[in-house]
């Protein structure tokens, strides 16, 4: 059975029911410590690729593209495959990123991938 996954910014402090905690963020988060992120596994792999990242620059008029090509990304990343693995092994997986939008950013792009 596949297990579960949610997104939760690193900032928010850890949950009972956060299950696994996998940093998705390629660049570690500005002020959190190491203890403070309580973190299973930093994945920086699963995160988009920099030019990528930078063309998106958390610009909502962009996101439709950045979706599209992050995506294409994720397709062919074996670190998806990772995350499928910790989700079966742990039965929940929670993705942490630092971006201040929940709405606009990978990790909700990663999420709904891995729910399809």
């Amino acid at each position: 059975m596949p297990g579960a996954f949610a997104i939760k910014r690193v900032y928010e402090d850890p949950a009972d029911d956060d299950g696994c905690r996998v940093l998705v963020d390629r660049l570690w988060p500005r002020g959190v410590t190491k203890e403070r992120a309580h973190l299973e596994l930093w994945l920086k792999e699963v995160a988009p690729s920099p030019p990528l990242r930078q063309e998106f620059a958390h610009m909502q008029e962009r996101f439709a593209d950045f979706r599209e090509a992050y995506e294409a990304e994720l397709e062919d990343n074996p670190a998806v495959q990772t995350l499928q693995e910790l989700a079966a092994a742990h039965g929940k997986v929670t993705l942490l990123f630092g971006a201040k939008d929940p709405q606009t950013n990978h990790a909700r792009v990663l999420l709904e991938f891995l729910q399809r």
